[in-house]
Parts: C-alpha cells; structure tokens; sequence
C-alpha cells in the first residue's frame, strides 16, 4: 500500500504564503504523476497544479503565477508553495501520486491520494 501524510495546514491573512507538503510512504516502486487539487466551500474538487511523469509543472490558471508545484524524488515528497494568497484560495487541499509499487511479488499501479488539508485565507 502507499500513504501519503500532509502538512502544512494554516491560516493567514490576504497576501499570506503558506507550503504544504506531502509525504509519500509504502511499497513504491515508481512514481509517475504527482498533484495538488483543492476543493472549496460550494465546489467541486479541482485540480491546483501538477507535476507529469518528466517532471514538468503545470498550473491551473488562478495558480499560474502565485503557487509553486514541486517534489523531493528522493524522499518522495510533494510540496505545494502558495503565495499572494486570496479569500477564494480557501478549502482542502489535496495531493495526488500515480506510480507504480511493489509488494514483493508483483507489481502494481497505484493512484493515491493525502488526507486533506485545511487552507484559511481571510481577508
């Protein structure tokens, strides 16, 4: 199996920074995908920002210039660095890791997903 634990949750005023992470532990064999998605009050869940099986980024448009995806491929870590914060970045932040595992017989895809993590921006 593959847990991934998240940190980072807080709140702050407009224009605030916070980063969260997202630790990936298990029988990873591989990673391939790696993600934040957010769901705020009255929507659905959507996607923030994403980090393909090469590496590149790539960003949602309301993230486009204030947050930062990125990842520890050694420590399988995910991090997510939000800046100039908004009242409407407000709500659960999720990662997201597809790869591979091995459970020591066989290997097998794997799509996973944190916990949730609570962002409070007031204005």
């Amino acid at each position: 199996q593959v847990q991934l634990v998240e940190s980072g949750e807080g709140s702050v005023q407009a224009g605030g920074s916070l980063r969260l992470s997202c630790v990936a532990s298990g029988d990873i064999f591989s990673i391939h995908g790696t993600a934040w998605y957010r769901q705020v009050p009255g929507k659905q869940r959507e996607l923030v920002a994403k980090i393909n099986a090469v590496g590149t980024p790539s960003y949602e448009d309301f993230a486009k210039g204030r947050f930062t995806i990125s990842r520890d491929n050694d420590k399988n870590i995910l991090f997510l660095q939000m800046n100039s914060l908004k009242p409407e970045d407000t709500g659960v932040y999720f990662c997201n890791v597809d790869g591979i595992r091995y459970d020591g017989q066989s290997y097998k895809d794997f799509d996973s997903w944190g916990q949730g993590t609570q962002v409070t921006v007031s204005s």
